[in-house]
């Protein structure tokens, strides 16, 4: 297995998520947009995300050249992004993110595909590769912490641009592993989507992702209101991904141990108490890190146990539609609506409430996983 070049790849891209979930927000008020128009543009990436994946997942299931797709989408991301660098208007800056973050979500569900293929039956070990994209995220947050303290919000672009830029080289360096024959007699594909538990547990994801779409869209204006400075704004983010990086070291263990669906009941739990801490206590230094300290089960151990349940759920030619239906279903839909609902109720109601609903929706991802959502082995493969 080709572990350094695939953990390359992860390395720079979540290094880009890194960049734009922390402090685009801060890039777009320093423009001089409102509340409800940073909920909107930030609930773009989000929003493509809902499609691009799909029609990737579709074309790379047919055509089964994963990777060179993943090389012409990261690459039309890093030209594309280029026009940011000219548009400051809401209307020209929307069209960009849509253009750009459309490719930026369709080779990550591609490239995670290519990940399982190389780990054959080692599954469980997928964290292991997958931690370097959280490496790269801490590196990205805190250094830019630092240089818009430093410089001001605009160093963004070019930083972007040399991440972009890096996703694209990285891709250069992987090869689509051997072709492995399909299981006979596949069904289509809503064959396996319909089942009961497969439509509880995209529900739950979707969830989940909404549930933390105050904390991406707002989190760093929210910091900064109560006199948290940009680096130490960066510092909090960073926390949180370390604490990730910290699970998903053992993931595996946790995994085998528990099984994905225990895993997944108590990040929904504990992603309730995160947006409470959050919304009531952002004064308190304190409980914000311990606040952070939870992002270990809001996104480490949620991700890792969901990414267990689509690769065990579909198999054969659906491998590449059910890592896209994970991506567009969860962080696509929910995470825009989120986002979008969160900017909606950031300037009408204020952070308190914004995050207090944040908490419930996590509370009703746990009821339906709990009633519903089953341990991958009491099911049948697809």
């Amino acid at each position: 297995m080709p572990y350094w070049r695939l953990s390359g790849f992860y390395f720079f891209y979540f290094a880009a998520l890194g960049v734009l979930a922390p402090f685009w927000g801060l890039y777009l008020k320093d423009l001089g947009f409102d509340a409800l128009a940073i909920g909107q543009l930030m609930a773009i990436p989000l929003a493509t995300k809902m499609l691009a994946p799909y029609v990737w997942g579709w074309l790379g299931d047919h055509l089964e050249q994963r990777m060179r797709m993943v090389r012409l989408g990261s690459l039309l991301t890093a030209l594309i992004f280029i026009a940011v660098f000219f548009v400051e208007s809401f209307w020209p800056l929307a069209l960009a993110m849509v253009l750009f973050s459309f490719f930026w979500n369709a080779v990550l569900p591609q490239f995670e595909v290519i990940t399982f293929r190389y780990l054959g039956q080692r599954v469980a070990r997928y964290a292991q590769v997958r931690v370097w994209g959280s490496v790269g995220f801490i590196i990205a947050v805190l250094a830019l912490g630092v240089a818009v303290d430093a410089l001001g919000p605009r160093i963004i672009l070019p930083v972007m641009l040399a991440i972009y830029i890096g996703i694209w080289l990285s891709s250069l360096l992987v090869a689509d592993p051997a072709r492995r024959p399909h299981p006979e007699g596949q069904g289509h594909i809503l064959r396996v989507l319909l089942r009961p538990e497969v439509l509880a547990f995209f529900l739950t994801c979707f969830l989940m992702q909404a549930g933390h779409g105050g904390y991406y869209a707002f989190y760093s204006i929210y910091m900064e209101g109560f006199g948290y400075s940009k680096t130490l704004i960066g510092g909090l983010w960073a926390l949180g991904v370390v604490a990730e990086v910290v699970v998903f070291i053992f993931m595996h263990q946790l995994l085998e141990r528990f099984g994905a669906r225990q895993v997944l009941l108590a990040s929904f739990f504990l992603a309730a108490l995160r947006w409470l801490l959050v919304g009531l206590f952002p004064q308190s230094l304190a409980l914000m890190l311990l606040a952070q300290l939870l992002h270990a089960a809001t996104f480490g151990t949620f991700h890792a146990a969901a990414i267990h349940l689509v690769h065990h759920h579909f198999v054969g030619k659906h491998q590449g539609r059910g890592q896209a239906l994970y991506s567009s279903i969860s962080f696509g839909a929910g995470g825009a609506l989120g986002s979008l609902f969160a900017g909606i109720m950031w300037e009408g109601l204020g952070p308190l409430l914004t995050f207090l609903a944040s908490s419930l929706v996590s509370l009703l991802a746990l009821a339906i996983a709990w009633v519903w959502v089953r341990d991958e082995e009491r099911n049948e493969l697809s």
